[in-house]
């Protein structure tokens, strides 16, 4: 269980006993964007009735003499993107921080070895931001199936009557393949929401038993087999060390013709300049929502190849949908001010292997 320090009040007889307990002092550590899109005023009113917290003061820079003072009796950060790494130096200055909730994704920028040393517990808002990158990919499976893009292409350019069936034979979802590389939180998600659908799932992750598989749904298979054997291969995988470049040539290459390739994970994640060539030849389709770099260069072929649909990262939290970041990280705080575990913990022993 998750307590919040209190002070011990000296004792008073029962009719002078305090009616509830003072709030955990608490602070927001985040780039001053982040939080104007993630805590609305919504939001930081909720905050406010639950912590002792200074709305207006946003740290992003941890040695200021500012930030040092609000460090010094905090409890409980809030934080999201652009928040400094929590280091010994950090920490040093924040002798009583008890647990960190992230109203983002990863916590891998700002949490550091020396917090998991303090003991200092944390919770992400990842399950939150993993639904709008599940719908996403859902969109793009079902629509890269029936070949949408490229019929909307075609009928644009031509404006008559055209034998679709004929043109695009293969087009069509029942009882596609579909390939998912990583059971994580978006891959177990974007499993859950292909479940109605007339297709044929099938999962590949190092980490999943066949119990898990059978639970889940999905026929368990090899790296190069789900390559191999799908339609479309929808890419869940974290960036990690042993990730980087997992996607290569050779993979690519056991793709059947006309089979799409959807990156909604990391661009870094796949081998991009194999790719690029697969693409351009026009022997693979690809649904790109991030690449490397972020932003490519004006000349990539990506932006003009056409059977590729390229988004500028948009798969997760956009707009309206951050208010889902901001009330799952709040749910947090109400459980840690009540004294319960966090529902969505960040564990040290699982980063090895997840975002």
């Amino acid at each position: 269980m998750i307590a919040p320090q209190q002070p011990q009040p000296q004792q008073q007889p029962q009719s002078q006993q305090p009616s509830s307990r003072p709030r955990p002092r608490a602070a927001l550590a985040m780039a001053e964007r982040s939080a104007r899109q993630v805590l609305g005023s919504g939001a930081l009113d909720r905050l406010t009735a639950l912590l002792d917290l200074e709305p207006d003061l946003v740290l992003d820079d941890f040695t200021t003499p500012a930030a040092r003072r609000a460090l010094a009796d905090t409890e409980l950060l809030v934080t999201g993107w652009g928040c400094p790494p929590l280091d010994h130096r950090a920490l040093d200055a924040a002798p009583r921080l008890r647990a960190v909730v992230h109203t983002a994704g990863t916590v891998r920028h700002h949490i550091t070895d020396a917090c998991w040393e303090r003991g200092i517990a944390v919770s992400s808002a990842a399950a939150a931001n993993a639904v709008p990158v599940a719908e996403y990919t859902l969109a793009m499976i079902l629509l890269s199936n029936k070949r949408v893009l490229g019929m909307a292409r075609d009928y644009r350019a031509e404006r008559g009557t055209v034998d679709w069936s004929a043109r695009y034979p293969e087009a069509g979802n029942y009882r596609r393949t579909v390939g998912i590389l990583s059971a994580s939180e978006i891959g177990r998600r974007v499993i859950a929401l292909l479940e109605p659908y007339d297709l044929d799932v099938q999962l590949y992750d190092p980490y999943v038993t066949a119990p898990d598989a059978r639970e889940l749904g999905v026929r368990q298979v090899g790296l190069r087999e789900l390559f191999a054997t799908s339609d479309i291969v929808s890419v869940h995988t974290p960036l990690l060390p042993a990730t980087r470049g997992l996607v290569d040539r050779e993979l690519l290459a056991a793709m059947p013709d006309g089979a799409t390739l959807i990156n909604t994970a990391r661009g870094a994640v796949l081998d991009q300049a194999a790719l690029t060539d697969e693409v351009v030849a026009g022997r693979l389709h690809a649904v790109l929502d991030v690449t490397v770099p972020e932003v490519l260069p004006a000349e990539s072929p990506l932006y003009t190849c056409d059977n590729v649909l390229l988004t500028p990262h948009i798969a997760g939290s956009k707009s309206g949908e951050l208010r889902r970041l901001a009330d799952l990280a709040i749910g947090e705080v109400e459980n840690y001010v009540a004294g319960r575990d966090f529902a969505h913990p960040v564990l040290h022993e699982q980063l090895d292997r997840s975002a």
